[in-house]
């Protein structure tokens, strides 16, 4: 019988063949450069990798690069498709919208006019499962830092309703940041956590994205912003306890849950009538998956 020391020994070679690919999704990902990491038998790579995660590692691959090119149609338009297909490791145009139609059912021109998110959350969702299984963040109580904020008055758009929906609130809210000359690097980026999505039936989601502004929307300004849907809040400032989160969105709530989980029952703190948000610090598309930032707050008495 294989060993414990064994089996983790072989699941870290395979864990290590997923952090290469978000790594290196601009390199050579071939199947000699994979068994390379796997330190494995090109005759046996493809299954062990199959066997283990359920997807081919060439299907993956494929989906990992057709995530960050949906990201891009979906809210990036200065992005030419063209730029998107080559930047994505097809030849061409024509290559990449056949790949993408097989797997979202529309072609790359009718995403970015109208993306079918449920279809696409339907195609990722395995590729999203095994990276939030196999892609462990390694956290320590000292990674916990405690500090007291200001008030922070932000402009938001908020998001009710199916969370596999957010993309068209994400939308809205960067054509309003775009209309308005509140760009990420001059506005911050946050986002609020007002429902849980693993225990809130999908209609009464809520979720705010949220701009900061040096001071609430002018009353010039309110009409286009009620028009756009955003509305002037505050985040209220506090004691709060952060903690970094470094790398995708699907490993997100695993650090999220080492604060309720690990961190708080620790602390002899007590959570704060406000909940959970975060800023975002670095986000794709403008960085890969890998190297997104994002500090979380827990708001504490």
């Amino acid at each position: 019988m294989p060993t414990t020391d064994a089996t983790s020994h072989y699941l870290a070679r395979f864990r290590a063949v997923l952090a290469y690919i978000d790594q290196h999704l601009d390199d050579d990902l071939s199947a000699a450069a994979l068994c390379d990491i796997a330190s494995s038998s090109k005759f046996h790579f493809h299954r062990q990798f199959s066997a283990l995660f359920g997807i081919s590692a060439f299907k993956y691959v494929q989906l990992r690069r057709l995530k960050r090119a949906a990201d891009q149609l979906a809210f990036r338009p200065q992005f030419s498709i063209l730029d998107i297909a080559l930047g994505n490791g097809y030849e061409g145009p024509e290559a990449f919208a056949r790949a993408f139609k097989k797997t979202t059912g529309q072609t790359p021109s009718q995403f970015r006019l109208q993306p079918c998110w449920d279809t696409w959350h339907d195609s990722y969702q395995l590729v999203s499962r095994i990276r939030s299984e196999h892609m462990a963040i390694k956290l320590s109580l000292s990674d916990v830092k405690l500090i007291t904020t200001n008030d922070v008055p932000v402009a938001v758009y908020e998001h009710r309703g199916d969370p596999r929906r957010i993309g068209d609130s994400v939308r809205a809210f960067i054509a309003w940041r775009r209309a308005n000359h509140l760009p990420p690097s001059t506005s911050a980026t946050y986002n609020v956590f007002w429902s849980n999505p693993d225990d809130t039936p999908p209609d009464d989601y809520r979720f705010d994205l949220c701009a900061g502004i040096n001071q609430p929307l002018a009353a010039e300004a309110i009409a286009s912003a009620t028009a756009a849907g955003i509305v002037n809040k505050v985040i209220p400032g506090g004691r709060c306890a952060t903690l970094r989160h470094v790398g995708t969105d699907d490993t997100l709530f695993q650090t999220v849950g080492f604060l309720y989980r690990t961190w708080l029952p620790q602390s002899s703190e007590t959570p704060r009538d406000f909940p959970i948000y975060l800023q975002r610090i670095k986000f794709p598309p403008e960085v890969g998956e890998t190297e997104a930032i994002s500090d979380i707050f827990l708001p504490i008495q």
